[in-house]
């Protein structure tokens, strides 16, 4: 049995800029001018890289990858420390991803996934990538509050410390809220319709996270009931198959940053502790390269 380190997950320092439609904004959509610093360990930052993938700005705004395993003594990344200082005199708080910079000057727009996610969207996406539609807000918050339960329960039924009754409790709660999602997905080939949308980007993690950190902490039975919603699985092996989600997937790294092991199918994890999707089969071998 493992549990998740609460130490794996430094507090975020609150960078909130917005990127803007028109240069009356500041920041505004300009390609080449902003850069995204990101980590395989983090999930947040999973979700930007799948967005980015889907939007295709390889070309527009480019992407460093940090390593994995962060080498400052407070959680994060010494290789942002530039950033952070340029943009907050004196920043004495962890340096970590993932970054929204602005290489105009070289301060950093953004900490905050959701809004880095959105002005993605919106801003880079233009109308032919459109991945958070005009008129959907209220389903795309809809299906993060029960990606959000999800989470929660897991975390809650997988406590080492639990009592039998609160257990199962959460375990209801986490069946409940997969159970929705396995509904909306009756007839539709992605959350919202036929193309994908953040929704799809949100639960997609959701499911990775699930599965490759908090599935060791469930019981056999668990484990089980988890795995009785074969849309969802099977949705979320289909998104792996896709390059924009597949190809930004690094398991180990995911799992290390909750302080735990990630298990594939060729071991022996014993009855309690197996794996709904092995993952290693759609991410490849990343690569570490030098931060810019």
């Amino acid at each position: 049995m493992y549990a998740i380190s609460p130490t794996a997950l430094p507090a975020v320092p609150s960078f909130r800029s917005r990127i803007g439609g028109d240069a009356r904004s500041g920041y505004y959509a300009v390609p080449h001018r902003y850069r995204l610093y990101l980590s395989p360990s983090c999930p947040d930052c999973l979700e930007i890289a799948v967005t980015h993938g889907l939007l295709g700005l390889a070309d527009t705004l480019p992407v460093t990858w940090l390593p994995a395993e962060p080498d400052a003594p407070d959680g994060g990344h010494l290789a942002l420390r530039p950033l952070y200082e340029a943009s907050w005199h004196q920043h004495t708080g962890p340096t970590v991803a993932p970054v929204l910079s602005d290489g105009w000057t070289g301060r950093i727009v953004s900490t905050h996934a959701p809004d880095i996610l959105r002005d993605l969207a919106r801003r880079f996406g233009g109308r032919s990538h459109d991945l958070h539609p005009y008129g959907a807000d209220e389903e795309v918050r809809a299906v993060g509050r029960r990606c959000e339960d999800v989470l929660a329960a897991a975390r809650q039924a997988g406590e080492p410390g639990t009592g039998p009754v609160e257990r199962g409790a959460a375990l209801d709660g986490l069946l409940d809220a997969l159970g929705e999602l396995e509904d909306r997905l009756a007839g539709r080939e992605f959350v919202l319709g036929d193309r994908p949308t953040t929704a799809d980007v949100r639960l997609w993690v959701t499911l990775v996270r699930l599965d490759v950190v908090h599935a060791g902490l469930l019981d056999a039975a668990a484990v089980r009931r988890v795995a009785g919603h074969p849309r969802l699985w099977a949705y979320a092996r289909r998104l792996a198959e896709l390059p924009a989600f597949g190809t930004h997937l690094d398991v180990d790294a995911l799992a290390r940053g909750y302080g735990v092991r990630y298990r594939g199918a060729g071991e022996a994890a014993g009855a309690a502790a197996g794996h709904l999707v092995d993952w290693v089969v759609y991410a490849p071998a990343r690569t570490p390269e030098p931060v810019r």
